[in-house]
């Protein structure tokens, strides 16, 4: 039988393995089990050519008992209710394992943003705001940029919003331009997370990073970012893919080259060095490596392909990049696999802090920014090991990803808990 890749039922598969491992209550877990507000829109779009286009969008609140819903916004032409509901439930888990004042939500519109002009693009995110204002707000539902948005178009929404709101409201969303009060830091905060990440497993694993070789699928926002800090710390990159293909060369890849390629080939695969031969992206997941970093769309290591991962260290920062089967193959191969919504959090935590220095109008330096970004992705990290041991030493075992869920799933039953909801 087929494995089943549906996001949403995927992350419900996960909660409901993380429920039984904690015992958790079993109202409790009915109720995390589903979203608690799910909003699908249609969205007409002048275009420039006259004609009208009718885009359908969605927003998904999963649960904000601990406090307002935080998500981005995706434009992808295969985006759809049950991958938004799943990224609103590990947004969910990934806010409350960094134990932020948020609850979890998504958004995305069936688009495809390649195929239009920026001004279409203005007026499709301008429409949006439209369609979900009433869902959403800095006390309610904050919104960020995702797979292809961007700090531009957070700029558009913010403005839409504070037009209908009839004052600035610049807390309705992060990921902003820092010109309307984005925070430092916010765009190489997912693969900055991650690498904080990186160094602490890599000593827990006795990996020297100074010329590890590290390979990367996925050359967008956090793949890119993620080279260049790997590169910074001594690493040694042998391999990264976009979704055309993938490079690889035993004696590392240089960045300035790949941009370059991208820019005039349209793909990383045009990278010129007569070492480096191209591969598929299947193929550069199967490389042998010190650390493995998928970096860009779902489901890309499953039941079928898990058993030829030959990494000690496998970095999630991609959502949902390793399916629940091949969770349980790579555990018993003693691979650590650690969870997108634990090494992808420093994402959320700088939009947390961009949040909060736009309520307080008081903003921060570069070197503040990541300083607080680096303790609280180093707790959720040495929070995910001692509960993984203090598992084990009651003859459980359990992934790192139960243990991220046993955490974060606990923290929002805990708030449902005492506000009466169960």
């Amino acid at each position: 039988m087929a494995e089943e890749l549906n996001p949403f039922k995927i992350s419900q598969l996960q909660l409901d393995k993380a429920a039984e491992k904690m015992q958790l209550d079993k109202t409790a877990h009915a109720i995390l089990r589903e979203p608690m507000n799910t909003l699908e829109t249609t969205i007409p779009v002048r275009m420039d050519d006259g004609s009208v286009e009718v885009f359908t969008g969605f927003r998904v609140r999963y649960n904000t008992a601990r406090g307002p819903a935080k998500g981005g916004v995706r434009y992808h032409p295969q985006e759809n209710i049950d991958t938004v509901k799943a990224l609103s439930a590990w947004m969910t888990w990934k806010c409350s394992l960094a134990n932020l004042p948020f609850g979890g939500g998504k958004g995305g519109i069936i688009c495809d943003t390649k195929k239009m002009s920026d001004s279409e693009v203005e007026r499709m995110s301008r429409g949006y705001i439209r369609s979900v204002q009433r869902e959403i707000g800095p006390e309610t539902d904050i919104l960020a940029p995702d797979v292809y948005t961007n700090p531009q178009i957070m700029a558009w929404m913010m403005d839409e919003y504070s037009a209908l709101k009839g004052y600035n409201s610049f807390g309705v969303l992060t990921g902003k331009p820092v010109e309307v009060w984005g925070s430092e830091g916010r765009f190489d905060s997912t693969a900055m997370g991650g690498m904080y990440i990186m160094r602490e497993a890599a000593n827990k694993l006795k990996i020297n990073l100074k010329g590890a070789k590290v390979i990367i699928q996925g050359f967008g926002n956090a793949g890119k970012f993620a080279f260049e800090l790997a590169h910074n710390i001594g690493a040694n990159v042998i391999a990264i893919s976009d979704s055309k293909g993938g490079i690889y060369s035993e004696d590392g890849l240089d960045l300035a080259k790949l941009e370059a390629a991208k820019e005039k080939t349209g793909s990383v695969q045009g990278y010129q060095d007569k070492n480096a031969e191209k591969i598929s992206n299947e193929k550069l997941l199967e490389l042998k490596a010190d650390v493995l970093i998928p970096a860009a769309m779902e489901n890309q290591i499953t039941g079928s392909n898990a058993d030829n991962i030959i990494v000690p260290l496998l970095l999630e920062l991609a959502n949902g990049p390793v399916t629940p089967e091949a969770d349980e193959i790579l555990f018993e191969k003693g691979v650590v696999d650690l969870p997108d919504f634990l090494v992808n959090s420093g994402g959320v935590i700088v939009s947390y802090f961009e949040w909060v220095q736009n309520l307080q109008g008081y903003y921060w330096d570069i070197d503040e920014v990541y300083s607080k970004l680096d303790k609280i992705v180093t707790k959720s990290f040495h929070d995910v090991m001692k509960t993984q041991t203090e598992y084990a030493a009651k003859g459980k075992k359990i992934t790192p990803r139960e243990a991220a869920y046993i955490i974060a799933v606990s923290r929002v039953a805990a708030a449902m808990k005492v506000r009466g909801w169960y």
